[in-house]
Order: structure tokens, then sequence, then C-alpha cells
């Protein structure tokens, strides 16, 4: 396999520093921390990447293209060099609930394209949504942000090895990181059907069980073809999950 990256959310300062040292200390297997960038959190992405570069030496900040204003310099550029991040994950981002937050009618090929112009030694990955429409508009979509100059690819969780494997062979030869997550509720399950239009296999079972079962299957994939993975607990026991994904 080539990295598993982890993504921890940077809720609270302490929640978060809290986190990172369990996983420091009992998840050596991990290669990179990933922080998503949310609005109801007390930290940003690339605040909350600074806190984690205490523990690990690769972090991934994700950046909010909304937030970006084309016709100025990259606000965390000084940031990010002073910290020595080297990587970052381009999202769309959501509009926010609170509207004195300002945005912009920017777009994630927008900013990748910025990044590679003003930050060039700057690893850029933009993120792959399998479900927002068919495969053929998303291959549109992934060769338009590899000509803004991204670098490689996350994905939105997979729940059906199928459609996994659909899409790694259209995405053959790129630097992907496949997605996964425990849905262990009937409102998570809801969650990913409504906000997401996932479509879970016949096999699927909510719980933690079949989550660590399926992970380990995408663990087997990525280790047969030397892919990436990219852990996501989201609300879940991360410690647990993690740990019954990658145990042998």
């Amino acid at each position: 396999m080539a990295r598993i990256s982890l993504e921890l959310v940077p809720r609270t300062e302490a929640g978060l520093i809290n986190e990172l040292q369990m996983a420091e200390s009992k998840l050596s297997m991990i290669d990179i921390i990933n922080i998503p960038d949310l609005l109801s959190c007390e930290l940003r992405g690339p605040d909350g990447a600074v806190a984690a570069k205490k523990y690990f030496p690769s972090v991934i900040p994700h950046i909010r293209a909304m937030d970006i204003d084309l016709e100025r310099p990259l606000p965390m550029a000084d940031y990010l060099r002073k910290n020595n991040i080297k990587e970052v994950l381009v999202i769309q981002g959501d509009p926010p609930q609170d509207m004195t937050h300002t945005f912009y009618p920017t777009e994630s090929i927008d900013v990748i394209w910025k990044f590679k112009k003003e930050m060039p030694d700057i690893k850029v990955y933009a993120g792959i949504d399998q479900y927002r429409g068919s495969m053929r508009q998303e291959q549109y979509r992934i060769r338009r942000k590899l000509q803004a100059g991204a670098n490689g690819f996350f994905t939105q969780p997979f729940f059906d090895m199928r459609f996994l494997e659909m899409y790694a062979d259209m995405l053959h030869g790129l630097d992907v990181y496949w997605g996964i997550t425990p849905v262990l509720s009937d409102n998570s399950k809801s969650y990913w059907e409504q906000k997401n239009n996932v479509v879970f296999p016949r096999e699927f079972e909510i719980g933690m069980d079949w989550s660590v079962k399926f992970g380990r299957q995408v663990i087997e994939f990525a280790g047969q073809y030397n892919e990436n993975v990219y852990l996501m607990p989201i609300k879940a026991d991360f410690l647990a999950y993690v740990t019954g994904v990658l145990s042998d």
C-alpha cells in the first residue's frame, strides 16, 4: 500500500490534540492527517493542520474554494509556508449558515489553478464526488482539475467494492486516496442517502462490524494495487474503527 490518511475533525483544539496524541501513540500505520475546514469547528483547516504537524510530519488541511477571492493573493499562503505545510486538499465547501461569513462564487478548479500559480511548491489534491452525477460527468470534472494542476485526488467514501473498482479502472495511473467511513446509525445512513445520493449495496448493514469488514476489503485492494486509503471516522470511535480496519 502507498499511504494511509486519517481525517480528524478539529471541533475543539483540546479535543484535536487529544486525538492526535492517541493516534501518534497507537496508530503507527497512519502516514497522513487530514484536517477538514468546517465553519462550525473551533479550528479552521490550516490551524488544525499546524497543530497536527507537531505529531505527524505529513498533514493536509482542506481549503474551501468559496472562501477564496480570486482577485486577491491566497490568504493562507504565508501561514502555510511559515509552518512548512506542503500539501492541501481543495474542496468546494458548503455555503455558511451564518450569512455574516463572507464567501465567493469561486470554484475549486479556480483555486487549484491559483495554488499552482502562487504556490507551485505545494502539492494540491482535489476532491472526487462519485455520487453527484454520472461517471462521465465526474470524469470530465477530474480532467478539468488535472488541467488546472491537481496532483492527486481524495474521493468521497465508498460502500461498494464493485463501484470502487469501476472508478479505479477509470482513474488508473492517478494518485488517488480511496475514502471509507463507518455508518453506525439510521441517521447516518439517511444522511449519505439524502444529502450525498449514495445507493448502498444489498449486503450493506448498519454498524461497526460491517464497516470494518468493508474497510478491510478496501485495504486489501489498496495493498494489491499499491493504492492510497483515506479513513474518515467522522463521529465514530476512531481508534476502534482504524485498528479494526488495519489489523492483520
